[in-house]
């Protein structure tokens, strides 16, 4: 049984039908990818997993549960996680304001956890009084994927996490998904910087106007002249 399996996922917004019958699984311990231009629907695939938005049809099943309509809250708690687009950090609180808020759901002591996400980002240990609204765009990143840690996710799922960030900076966010890979967590990543993502996939998918198109290996998508010539010319940054 896959860990995640999505089946004939329709989401629409208005009278735009954003995905149109969207199918695919994550297996656990696997990073899976989705790639593909802007609009193509790849957000919109997390925040309906994550219950930010209703899915018109299909299904969404974890750990063999079904997740459709249970609400963001509840999808949280079952050990799903995202790190959204654009960081979302609250700027007018402090590092570890903001790491506490990723464990709102928890009652247990958060000191492992904390010391957890510091080993990770060494920087925000130093910053951890500092407000968040401060740090540069990298440690706000940092900052966003620490706080998702704190929930202690099964899945991670993480929306364009190198949007924005200088070329040095996008390296470390790499390697950090490599590292939390080999910690265990499953990860789903949307990422537009298609040859680094495709570098590290175990498996991904391209979502081409709300519906999957070319999908395999990491590796073979790398070698696939059709994937090169759409995606990694010019969205590949390093």
């Amino acid at each position: 049984m896959s860990l995640l399996e999505i089946r004939d996922l329709k989401v629409r917004y208005g009278g735009i039908e954003a995905l149109k019958g969207v199918s695919f699984s994550v297996e656990k311990g696997q990073i899976v990818t989705l790639i593909g231009a802007n609009g193509a629907g790849k957000s919109t695939t997390l925040r309906a997993i994550s219950g930010l938005v209703p899915a018109a049809s299909g299904s969404i099943v974890y750990e063999g549960r079904p997740l459709n309509g249970i609400g963001p809250q509840k999808v949280v708690a079952s050990g799903i996680c995202m790190v959204p687009e654009g960081r979302r950090v609250f700027p007018n609180l402090t590092v570890l304001e903001n790491l506490k808020i990723g464990a709102y759901l928890r009652s247990d002591d958060l000191s492992a956890d904390l010391d957890h996400v510091y080993q990770l980002f060494p920087r925000l240990r130093e910053r951890s009084w500092q407000m968040a609204g401060t740090l540069s765009g990298g440690e706000q990143q940092m900052l966003a994927v620490g706080r998702a840690l704190m929930m202690r996710p099964k899945l991670l799922m993480m929306d364009e996490p190198s949007l924005g960030l200088a070329p040095i900076v996008i390296r470390d966010i790499f390697r950090i998904i490599e590292t939390l890979h080999a910690e265990g967590i499953t990860i789903l990543l949307v990422e537009q910087n298609a040859n680094a993502a495709l570098k590290i996939a175990d498996y991904a998918f391209v979502l081409e106007t709300g519906r999957l198109g070319v999908q395999g290996r990491g590796s073979d998508l790398l070698d696939d002249p059709a994937v090169k010539a759409a995606y990694l010319g010019k969205t590949a940054r390093e």
